[in-house]
C-alpha cells in the first residue's frame, strides 16, 4: 500500500521559514518524480513544486521561485519543502503526491 505522511507544517510570522518532510512508502521511491501540492482555504490544488526521481532538475511555480527550495533523499525515501520568506498568502494545506497518490497534506499558517 503507498503511503505519503506530511509532517512539518505550523504557525509561522511573515518572514519566517518552515521545512516540510513527506514520508514515502509501499513503492519504489527512487524511480518516481515527487510533486508538492497546496490547497489554500476556499481555493483549489496548486502545484508548487516538482523534482525529479534523482532529483537533478526542480521546477517552481512562479509566486515561490526564490523562496522555497524542493529535496529528496531517496535513501530514506524522503521529500521535503524548505519554505523561506513566507507570506500569508502560502498559508495553505501542503501535500505531496507521486506514484499517482497524495498524502492527507500538512497545514501551513504564516499570520502575525
Amino acid at each position: 500500500e503507498v503511503q505519503l505522511v506530511e509532517s512539518g507544517g505550523g504557525l509561522v510570522q511573515p518572514g519566517g521559514s518552515l521545512r516540510l518532510s513527506c514520508a514515502a512508502s509501499g513503492f519504489t521511491f527512487n524511480v518516481y518524480p515527487m510533486n508538492w501540492l497546496r490547497q489554500a482555504p476556499g481555493k483549489g490544488l496548486e502545484w508548487v513544486s516538482t523534482i525529479t526521481a534523482v532529483g537533478r532538475s526542480t521546477d517552481y511555480v512562479d509566486s515561490v521561485k526564490g523562496r522555497f527550495t524542493i529535496s529528496r533523499d531517496n535513501a530514506k525515501n524522503t521529500l521535503y519543502l524548505q519554505m523561506t520568506s513566507l507570506k500569508p498568502r502560502d498559508t495553505a494545506v501542503y501535500i505531496c503526491q507521486g506514484s499517482s497518490s497524495r498524502g492527507q497534506g500538512t497545514q501551513v499558517t504564516v499570520s502575525s
